[in-house]
């Protein structure tokens, strides 16, 4: 394996830390305003699947010996760096009503700026989540790993996405458009 992917591995967990210091912040400025939280079940599998996948990228490329294969890997190491570009995207664009948690502050109206704006895509943070997820663990062939996330997060998304719309369904939540 090469060193540069492990790098490239931490590199990817340190900024899954960083997103916990951003929903850290914004969980008190919701919290403050009356948010509520929906979803919180699902909330330690999402945690492990990420855990998972930075851990799976590393063994499964080191103990199984994945080459770094350059017609697979090049692209993929793109859509990473584009999986990273839209998910702060999207964490810019929501604000402080971003989170890794579901919670749900009562009168804020649905964001439709930056990717939100686009309305036949419904879910751009998971777009990226997805992206990266099948992305990262290929840049070393990590085929497995890839597979293995892609389908786990498939079923945690339905689980996820039910859940953020019955919270905003429970709550009421206005559909204008939040002011840029």
């Amino acid at each position: 394996m090469s060193s540069w992917y492990v790098v490239l591995v931490l590199l990817v967990g340190l900024e899954r830390l960083a997103e916990l210091v951003v929903a850290r912040r914004n969980e008190r400025w919701s919290l403050a305003r009356g948010g509520r939280t929906f979803g919180q079940a699902h909330y330690p599998w999402m945690v492990a699947l990420h855990t998972g996948l930075l851990a799976g990228c590393l063994l499964e490329a080191g103990l199984l010996d994945r080459p770094f294969v350059p017609a697979l890997g090049w692209p993929m190491l793109v859509l990473v760096v584009a999986a990273q570009a839209l998910r702060w995207w999207c964490i810019t664009a929501l604000g402080p009503q971003w989170n890794t948690k579901v919670i749900v502050v009562p009168g804020l109206t649905l964001v439709r700026r930056g990717p939100y704006r686009l309305r036949w895509l419904r879910h751009p943070n998971y777009v990226a989540v997805a992206v990266e997820g099948a992305a990262l663990p290929l840049v070393h062939d990590a085929w497995l790993t890839a597979a293995v996330f892609t389908v786990l997060n498939a079923i945690l998304m339905v689980v996820r996405i039910r859940s953020e719309n019955h919270a905003l369904t429970t709550l009421e939540q206005p559909t204008r458009p939040a002011s840029p």
